[in-house]
């Protein structure tokens, strides 16, 4: 299981975005800078943040990208699953068949059940964290995510 770079970067663009004190817009070059990627691709991560309704474009000189909605309320599962889907969904064994037409495996599956396990936990977890939970310096985000860790643990 690999984290997407499209997942990576546009956690990342959101949460300079949330980050942006001055109550003003950050614009994509503002953001291309601050992150080391490229305007173009910049422009394609807050295209599906922004038709996705976790941030809002500002027009004008001082225009740019402001969050949509208070930084508390923005599930990171959420927005993970519009970067880049989840990890393993229903359609993932139709997709991935082998050879033939129908997987040999589809009516007994112990492979299928760990996948979904997977995907329930990770799931779980995710849905206790918000951009809020994120925008601290590492060390406190840290040991909040590790509190929230110990918790789902129980």
């Amino acid at each position: 299981m690999k984290i997407t770079a499209q997942e990576e970067y546009g956690l990342r663009v959101l949460l300079r975005i949330a980050r942006h004190e001055n109550g003003e817009g950050i614009s994509i070059p503002a953001l291309s800078e601050a992150e080391g990627l490229s305007t173009a691709y910049v422009a394609k991560l807050t295209r599906m943040l922004r038709m996705s309704g976790y941030i809002n474009s500002t027009p004008g000189y001082k225009g740019g990208y402001i969050l949509a909605q208070p930084a508390d309320q923005v599930n990171i599962n959420k927005v993970l699953k519009v970067l880049g889907g989840a990890l393993f969904n229903k359609a993932f064994c139709e997709e991935y068949p082998g050879a033939v037409k129908l997987c040999t495996n589809s009516i007994d599956c112990s492979v299928r059940s760990l996948w979904q396990m997977i995907q329930l936990t990770v799931d779980q977890l995710l849905d206790k964290v918000s951009l809020q939970d994120l925008i601290n310096p590492e060390q406190e985000s840290s040991f909040l995510l590790e509190s929230i860790l110990k918790q789902n643990a129980k």
